[in-house]
């Protein structure tokens, strides 16, 4: 089929190395079938695509983000008022999380993904845990400094190898810091220091929820949950 009078085509992928974004699986499964709009669906993939590609724990995504990239805002006929539309679709499905922060004065808006990650630092963001940064760019960070993930494996874990560091990377966008935090904590505090024993935990709060977080202090309920059944394998009696 040819492309239609006054379209561009598409040249195809470049050969040799490209690099390609991960998307998560239910974005196919169960966010795709429910997006009824050009606008929301290519501004969420472009959210998508330009969150993959930062690096650091507070990623998340303002106005300029999109309307800096000349291409981008040209594939939408209705310019400024479509990203509005598409943002304002995306966060009304929930696909995207939205604050509104005033600095110097203004009134910031600040977009983070709907992943455990960035509902975590949303509602770190929410509850006023945030300093400015400094950067102009990305104004913001989290207020208290953490441990990248690589220094908190060795701390609690054990020696870091080629292969681990891809693992940690992967579990680094898929969870939440806190969470990474929490559950190599209580791998050591139940002598249970493997990588298997934190992915056991942290596949259960991503299913489950993690009642952790509404709880405090450490019951003896709490500390057993994480000695018996399907966690009982990776103890050292």
């Amino acid at each position: 089929m040819s492309a239609k009078p006054g379209s561009s085509s598409f040249n195809g992928f470049p050969a040799g190395k490209v690099r390609f974004t991960r998307l998560p699986g239910p974005f196919f499964s169960e966010l795709l079938p429910q997006i009824d709009s050009l606008v929301e669906l290519k501004v969420t993939l472009y959210a998508l695509w330009k969150l993959e590609r930062m690096e650091g724990e507070a990623r998340y995504l303002q106005p300029q983000d999109f309307t800096e990239d000349a291409l981008f805002m040209a594939g939408l006929p209705g310019g400024q008022a479509d990203l509005d539309a598409g943002l304002l679709a995306a966060v009304s499905r929930s696909t995207l999380l939205h604050a509104q922060l005033e600095l110097d004065g203004q009134p910031r808006q600040f977009y983070f993904l709907n992943s455990a990650r960035g509902r975590a630092l949303h509602e770190a963001v929410a509850s006023g845990e945030w300093q400015p940064s400094g950067d102009p760019r990305y104004p913001i960070e989290l207020a208290h400094e953490r441990p990248n993930i690589f220094a908190l494996y060795e701390r609690n874990i054990g020696a870091l190898t080629p292969m681990m560091a891809d693992a940690l990377k992967d579990a680094e966008r898929e969870y939440p810091h806190e969470w990474l935090e929490e559950a190599m904590r209580i791998a050591v505090e139940n002598n249970a220091r493997s990588w298997s024993y934190v992915q056991a935990i942290l596949r259960r709060w991503q299913e489950e929820g993690r009642d952790e977080r509404r709880t405090q202090g450490n019951s003896e309920k709490d500390r057993r949950k994480y000695v018996e059944g399907e966690f009982s394998d990776f103890i050292e009696h």
